[in-house]
């Protein structure tokens, strides 16, 4: 295959966490607060949103090992190797991170979520509504 494809980030995330070692495995098991700061020329596609509404955030995994193909699940040496496909490790040949947050406010071009797993500085890629 051949084809390339381009995907640019609407935004970024400010996130407390620092390091992969520091981050939650998934942000379901966190309460991780945390900003998604878009591009204001994507501010009007905020219409619809609003605190206490669940959103999927995919963003790009910029730290992530992309010829890594197989771990030990949650990084746990104890349990048998996996194929990255049946995990949500990091490490991936495309790695796309994907989160349900919590919206808790709006303002401007910023909306500040619970529930992250992402590192700070993190390229937001898109915005999905959980419905």
């Amino acid at each position: 295959m051949s084809n390339n494809y381009f995907i640019e980030p609407i935004g970024i995330i400010r996130s407390p966490v620092k390091s992969r070692s520091d981050a939650p495995k998934q942000g379901s098991e966190s309460n991780v607060e945390g900003s998604l700061v878009v591009q204001e020329k994507y501010a009007d596609a905020f219409l619809g949103l609003s605190p206490g509404q669940k959103i999927l955030i995919l963003y790009w995994l910029h730290l992530a090992q992309r010829d890594c193909l197989q771990v030990h699940p949650r990084g746990d040496r104890s349990r048998p190797i996996r194929g990255v496909f049946s995990t949500r490790s990091p490490d991936r040949p495309n790695p796309i991170g994907v989160e349900l947050v919590e919206i808790l406010r709006i303002e401007g071009n910023t909306i500040t979520v619970r529930g992250l797993d992402a590192l700070d500085g993190t390229p937001l890629i898109d915005i999905k509504c959980d419905v």
